[in-house]
């Protein structure tokens, strides 16, 4: 009896198995303890099962790709129009033309008096020949506009019986909207606003943002891909993020990038890069 003894202690127990470390969460439903299922709501198990499955990286790397493919779109868009005279009024058909429009008031005399609209000013138009090529009588609000006056240096003229004649020296179409101010008196007074457009820097700040909106595109174009390799989790989350910024469709665009990056955290695990930091 006592070698029988000796026998069975001599024989090695057989390793344990370090497939599952966390036994108690993974016997069978005979064992396992129901309380480990428990302390997990049916939200969180519904996550993790999303976050194993390659289809949840596919899918957010689709809707990343066709979000930033939108931006880059909008970017080609806007390059491709021409900003100058979009800028100057210069849609089809004008053909070299823009509209003088502006607002006629009375000087200020008082905190009680002047400041009001001035109606029946004649406003006209010169070439620089000092012939007249346009005018207009402000209305009761004070405004005026002359239509299709050629983009060249001319001349606004502006008189009203009893006030100083006002000539304002300008590019049609750089100014959206001219403030002119009688004065009571005689004689003539004289400004240069050809000078004062802004035209060039306006164009080239559209210009700037319609290259960045075309390079954020393609950079969200580029994280999808990476999203849907799997190799680089920070890189496709750097590139989805300057995605955002190209603003395909509004907010459309951004959307389908936000989700898609949702969606690629989600899966996070199953990049190949990816360590808990």
């Amino acid at each position: 009896m006592a070698c029988v003894n000796l026998f069975f202690l001599m024989i090695r127990r057989s390793p344990r198995s370090t497939l599952f470390p966390y036994s108690t969460l993974f016997r069978s439903v005979g064992e396992a303890d129901d309380d480990e299922y428990d302390n997990h709501s049916a939200m969180e198990l519904w996550l993790h099962d999303l976050s194993v499955d390659s289809a949840t990286r596919m899918a957010g790397a689709l809707m990343i790709f066709i979000g930033s493919l939108l931006g880059v779109l909008l970017g080609i868009a806007l390059i491709s129009t021409n900003v100058g005279e979009i800028l100057a009024g210069q849609l089809d058909g004008s053909d070299g033309v823009a509209n003088v429009d502006g607002i006629v008031s009375t000087a200020l005399e008082d905190s009680t008096t002047g400041g009001e609209p001035a109606e029946g000013v004649r406003v006209g138009i010169l070439d620089s020949d000092e012939l007249e090529i346009g005018h207009d009588f402000t209305d009761s609000g004070g405004r005026f506009s002359i239509d299709d006056v050629p983009r060249r240096s001319s001349t606004l003229l502006v008189e009203h019986p009893g006030n100083r004649s006002v000539r304002i020296t300008l590019v049609p179409g750089d100014h959206a909207q001219i403030s002119v101010t009688l004065t009571p008196g005689e004689g003539v007074d004289e400004f240069d606003m050809s000078g004062e457009s802004h035209l060039g820097e306006s164009v080239l700040i559209a210009s700037t943002i319609a290259a960045l909106t075309l390079l954020a595109g393609l950079a969200g174009m580029v994280g999808g891909l990476e999203a849907y390799r799997g190799d680089r989790y920070r890189r496709t989350w750097w590139l989805s993020f300057f995605g955002l910024w190209s603003r395909g469709m509004l907010f459309i665009g951004p959307m389908f990038i936000l989700l898609g990056m949702g969606m690629t955290h989600l899966a996070r695990d199953q990049f190949t890069d990816y360590t808990e930091d």
